[in-house]
């Protein structure tokens, strides 16, 4: 079972950026699609970007143009880079091998995910 750990979470004003990190235990060449989900309190579990193994990704409207997801398969990492933050954006962030982005699922257990606050 592999093992993923989201970083790079924190405070940031809005229009700020902040650039998360999904380490992963085993390489990342073996999973087809990684992705990155959210959940603020009281609100499911909502995906927002994916990144195949050939580098195709997938947006939600919510992050389309502002956020951008990235591999390094040597590191066995993924990126993802958010620009002009907003305070809506404020939730824990996650990463997990894609089961379905649309439904916020995803294949793996749910790590602790990363605190991501957006506020003036």
């Amino acid at each position: 079972q592999v093992q993923l750990v989201e970083s790079g979470g924190g405070l940031v004003q809005p229009g700020g950026s902040l650039r998360l990190s999904c380490a992963a235990s085993r390489s990342i060449s073996n999973f087809n699609t990684i992705g990155w989900y959210r959940q603020a309190p009281g609100k499911e579990r909502e995906g927002l970007a994916a990144i195949s193994l050939g580098g195709n990704t997938n947006y939600a409207d919510s992050v389309k143009g502002r956020f951008t997801i990235s591999r390094d398969n040597a590191q066995n990492t993924v990126y993802l880079q958010m620009n002009s933050l907003k305070p809506e954006d404020t939730a824990v962030y996650y990463c997990n091998v894609v089961r379905s982005l649309r439904l916020g699922q995803g294949f793996v257990p749910w790590g602790q995910g990363t605190q991501v606050t957006v506020s003036s």
